[in-house]
């Protein structure tokens, strides 16, 4: 997969099958529609190619601000790859790519592109206005010599899948439900910082997420699931370890500022400095206050018991 981030950059001489869309998170629906061109794609001879943009449309049309995405913007090209697209294009969304016309658009996607086919889900829309509808992208199809294919969207529970289904449920904590949309456990990842070290005092050290500011972060609480580290020897392969992590504020102590904490069970080891993916498998409890150090001790391990319990038996996604 080759990611690039302007369409001026590629002039291809090969035929080519694009489709358009944020694709925050990668979803079910999202692979639906990817699987389904690559096959297409790469059975006609054709390049696979997904376009998408960052920041989200929303960001910039609604203002919003704080975390918001499910995936970084080189974690969505990954994810897009390993669904068999051969060239992600991440374009930049501002107030001067809004103004751009849905027709001069196809056109730059036929000249950089060399797009002979267009494929969009039943909702799409794009340009200015949103004026590049359904009918509007077959018309142009039509003039100008490609052809458009219209994916249905699939359902869960007859409910559409979507990026901002699954943020809710996250920000509830409801980890397994969004599982379900995404098609595989929600996770972070970032360098692993110094925190203050009460969690080793005690005996449950942690390891300290620093997770990209705008990516959502679960519900504060307890979580069991897997800890990806690359391999300490090699430092090649990811080994996966079974973890309870911390997501919150410190409750116990100051209370000060979000965190994300991971306590790796069966390991101790220096990993200042690694990067760590944690995959939310299941939310075990809410955030609590506790009324010393001995009674948080106690929860702690009857939080670790739990996770094992329920992580032995279960195999952790690919990371």
């Amino acid at each position: 997969m080759i990611h690039v981030r302007n369409l001026a950059d590629l002039h291809l001489q090969q035929p080519s099958m694009v489709t358009i869309g944020v694709f925050d998170g990668v979803h079910r629906g999202h692979q639906h529609l990817i699987r389904e061109l690559v096959g297409e794609a790469h059975a006609a001879e054709q390049l696979a190619i997904a376009l998408t943009f960052y920041p989200h449309p929303d960001v910039v049309l609604r203002g919003w601000t704080g975390r918001y995405y499910l995936n970084t913007p080189d974690e969505r090209a990954a994810l897009l790859g390993d669904l068999g697209i051969d060239y992600v294009v991440t374009l930049a969304f501002d107030d001067g790519f809004r103004q751009i016309r849905a027709a001069d658009f196809t056109d730059q996607l036929l000249k950089h592109l060399h797009m002979d086919a267009l494929w969009v889900g039943s909702d799409f829309a794009m340009g200015y206005k949103r004026e590049g509808n359904i009918d509007f992208l077959r018309r142009q199809g039509n003039e100008k010599g490609f052809h458009l294919e219209v994916i249905d969207l699939i359902t869960n529970d007859h409910a559409a899948i979507s990026s901002s289904a699954i943020r809710e449920m996250l920000l509830e904590g409801a980890v397994e439900r969004a599982r379900d949309l995404l098609g595989r456990a929600y996770s972070v990842r970032g360098e692993i910082v110094h925190g203050e070290a009460r969690g080793r005092k005690i005996g449950f050290p942690t390891a300290n997420i620093d997770v990209w500011s705008e990516k959502v972060i679960p519900a504060n609480g307890v979580y069991a699931g897997w800890a990806s580290l690359p391999d300490l020897q090699n430092g090649t392969q990811p080994t996966r370890y079974m973890a309870v992590t911390n997501v919150g504020m410190r409750l116990t102590f100051s209370g000060q500022g979000m965190t994300v904490e991971a306590h790796l069970l069966d390991f101790d080891a220096d990993i200042y400095g690694q990067q760590m993916v944690f995959t939310f498998e299941k939310h075990l409890r809410a955030e609590m206050r506790f009324n010393g150090i001995a009674e948080l001790i106690d929860q702690i391990g009857r939080d670790t018991e739990i996770g094992r319990a329920f992580l032995v038996d279960k195999q952790p996604d690919r990371a």
